[in-house]
């Protein structure tokens, strides 16, 4: 299995980067692709101890910034770190890209690069939320598609769907639309043409209408929206968390949950190998998880099952 890490992505990059890789190769076997400036990245690299035979350096002479034009920066800064994993993933010598690096440069270079697999209209990001009782739960989309229609809604169901089994372990998950009421018909326009569609859509064990209250539930095991929506959901879930620790409320066994660094990154889902964004203050232990993220993408083949299923029904999204 071979892993690409962004080393320079991250406000705390390389440093977080190369110990959270230590936390990961302790107990997994994989080849890692660091890249990055290379002297920074071996000077690390020995200093954390880490095997040779685990890692090889990939040297990138540019770095793209938070505040660049994601688009401008992919065209012009083709020694960049993020450029340079997607390259290595779409050339196949590596089998997943993972960065806490600019988010609007992991977005558009998986699709320049990678491309939306065949019947998926709109790739989606997916956040996973933490319920109630200990388990866990899928929003999407939380962001990359600000404006929906009613069929892409349906599409992110099945993705969540795919997702939530193969790789959280959640057998034929419930699929919820986040609405203003429970009951159909309710909502607005977008929620009135989604529910029908996830209402007569076989693939997916839709549930209904799930309200604000129920996302953190039993209900729901996959919540889908636009991204307008999910952003704000996210956003707001990771502010509760803030807000708890700064009152020293944090050690909570449920407001735990929602540490950021519990759970990695983000993966997007749609594309044809595993991209997962992290956050940009990722810590070592997010790094760790984000590795420990892609190896069960690759395990379980969750971009295969997606491309199979998009496959059999031959149908998409405009």
């Amino acid at each position: 299995m071979n892993l690409a890490l962004d080393m320079m992505g991250g406000d705390f990059a390389p440093l977080e980067a190369v110990k959270g890789l230590q936390l990961y190769l302790q107990h997994n076997n994989a080849t890692v692709y660091c890249i990055g400036d290379e002297q920074q990245v071996r000077a690390l690299l020995s200093e954390y101890n880490l095997p040779e035979e685990k890692t090889v350096v990939i040297h990138a002479a540019e770095i793209i910034g938070y505040n660049e034009n994601p688009t401008k920066a992919l065209k012009e800064k083709p020694d960049s770190s993020i450029s340079k994993g997607f390259q290595l993933l779409a050339s196949g010598k590596v089998d997943a890209f993972l960065s806490a690096g600019n988010t609007g440069a992991m977005l558009v270079g998986a699709m320049f690069f990678l491309k939306p697999i065949e019947g998926v209209s709109r790739p989606t990001i997916a956040s996973v939320i933490p319920k109630i009782g200990g388990d866990t739960a899928l929003l999407l989309d939380v962001g990359l598609n600000v404006d929906c229609k009613a069929q892409h809604l349906d599409q992110f169901a099945v993705l969540g769907s795919i997702y939530s089994s193969s790789v959280l372990g959640i057998s034929n998950p419930r699929v919820g639309l986040l609405n203003v009421g429970e009951e159909e018909g309710k909502g607005n326009t977008l929620c009135k043409e989604t529910y029908p569609l996830l209402k007569d859509n076989s693939r997916i064990n839709f549930i209904g209408n799930v309200e604000g209250r129920d996302i953190f539930n039993a209900g729901a095991d996959v919540t889908v929206c636009d991204g307008y929506t999910g952003n704000v959901v996210l956003k707001l879930g990771e502010s509760m968390y803030d807000i708890a620790k700064s009152r020293d409320m944090h050690n909570d066994e449920f407001i735990r949950r929602f540490a950021y660094e519990n759970y990695g990154g983000t993966p997007i889902l749609g594309v044809s190998k595993p991209v997962i964004i992290g956050h940009g203050i990722s810590n070592d232990v997010a790094f760790c998880n984000m590795l420990l993220l892609a190896q069960k993408m690759i395990e379980t083949d969750v971009c295969g099952t997606i491309k199979t299923a998009f496959r059999r029904t031959g149908t998409s999204a405009s």
